[in-house]
């Protein structure tokens, strides 16, 4: 039997509300099923389950406020093929009731890449900050993975991991806890929220900021001939130019596209850069457009109007927003020619774009007015220095010199 529990989304998310499930005790789950809907204190998040198997029990109650890490509901894990993919259930309450035991966890799955177990970004966060060895820690995730409340058990009297299996969760409280009465309240919230983490960046990442303007005059050019015979509904705009070319450029210096855990740099495998979205009535998030260096530019343009879609109305999966590997800011619509962001943790790099504005601009011995974008990196020098930072914004100039070839 293996848990499903409230999962990390993002790394500011301390604990959720349960507000739905989308299982009920005996359903057949696969790997990628959303099963249930949590409220973070920014949004309503679509959760997916990560293990095969069958719903054995609904640990948690509708409308209960739990910790990240804690136990949602108990998974017996499929044994011959038997669990397989199935439509979700409508809503469904489930019964209270107590955890039961769990069975001891498995052994943490080694990550082919690095030969070291499989963590979560915030489990490695939270043992570095508590000094705590994860080659000692438990795993009880997903395939063994070692997590938040692994990493807070192993941190426990005496800073020690304890002897045998993971002890019983507690119970969880049976009675809702009241949801926020206003907008207002949410707003606030997520304020609060945003705010302690970019302080906890700036405290925390040693920054570095590097500039350079860049010549939109090829781009633009090849975006008018290439959006003439489109509908409205079907032309491009820059913003899927510039992602694209920030993500190819990741494939060139994949060290600023990854993550900074456990005291060392990650490259992340694969690049899945968060597009930060502006909520209306205020706030922000950034969650992930997948795989999007292999994306071509009409599927990064669909991708990046759904995503926008679907964050404003609160219709977000739990991976898009624990996926992010750098993150790319664009306030070019908002007036906005230059932005200096702060890296949203554990990531190592976020690439912002202004407005284009037209500039005079030396080319081939002439002057002329040239539209130009201002794009700005910071990065953590922990992971890398300014050499590679500078290095990586030539790339994505070098990329939007060709935009036939994005």
């Amino acid at each position: 039997m293996g848990d499903f529990r409230m999962p990390a989304l993002g790394a500011d998310m301390t604990e959720g509300r349960l507000l739905e499930w989308r299982v009920a005790v005996g359903d057949r789950v696969a790997r990628g099923d959303i099963v249930a809907v949590v409220d973070t204190s920014k949004a309503e998040i679509e959760v997916e389950i990560f293990e095969a198997g069958v719903i054995e029990e609904l640990v948690v109650p509708v409308g209960t406020m739990v910790p990240v890490g804690t136990v949602l509901a108990h998974v017996r894990s499929a044994v011959g093929g038997e669990a397989r993919p199935a439509a979700p259930e409508p809503t469904v309450a489930p019964r209270a009731a107590v955890a039961a035991a769990p069975s001891p966890p498995p052994p943490p799955r080694l990550d082919a890449a690095t030969g070291r177990p499989r963590v979560s970004p915030l489990a490695r966060r939270m043992a570095a900050d508590l000094g705590v060895d994860l080659g000692a820690c438990s795993g009880t995730g997903p395939g063994g993975a070692i997590t938040k409340a692994d990493v807070e058990r192993a941190a426990g009297p005496g800073a020690g991991p304890p002897p045998g299996p993971a002890p019983t969760p507690a119970p969880v409280a049976a009675h809702p806890v009241p949801a926020s009465t206003s907008q207002e309240d949410r707003q606030a919230a997520m304020r609060r929220t945003i705010a302690d983490l970019m302080a906890r960046s700036k405290r925390e990442i040693p920054h570095y900021y590097l500039g350079q303007h860049i010549d939109m005059t090829r781009a633009l050019a090849w975006l008018t001939e290439t959006n003439q015979a489109r509908p409205p509904g079907d032309r491009l705009l820059p913003v899927a130019l510039l992602v694209k070319a920030v993500a190819l450029a990741c494939r060139d210096h994949p060290s600023l596209n990854g993550f900074f855990t456990d005291g060392a740099l990650q490259a992340a495998d694969r690049v899945h850069p968060g597009i930060a979205i502006a909520l209306r009535g205020g706030g922000l998030m950034a969650p992930a457009i997948h795989d999007a260096d292999t994306l071509d530019l009409d599927a990064l343009m669909a991708a990046l109007r759904d995503l926008t879609q679907r964050t404003r109305h609160g219709q977000l999966r739990g991976s898009e927003m624990t996926d992010p590997t750098i993150t790319v800011t664009n306030l070019g619509d908002r007036g906005v020619e230059t932005v200096h962001g702060v890296i949203y943790p554990p990531q190592v790099a976020l690439v912002g774009f202004g407005r284009i504005v037209e500039r005079p601009w030396a080319s081939e011995g002439m002057i002329g007015a040239h539209p130009v974008v201002h794009a700005t990196l910071a990065a953590d020098h922990r992971a890398g220095d300014g050499h590679t930072g500078g290095l990586f914004l030539a790339a994505i100039d070098r990329r939007l010199q060709e935009p036939d070839r994005l």
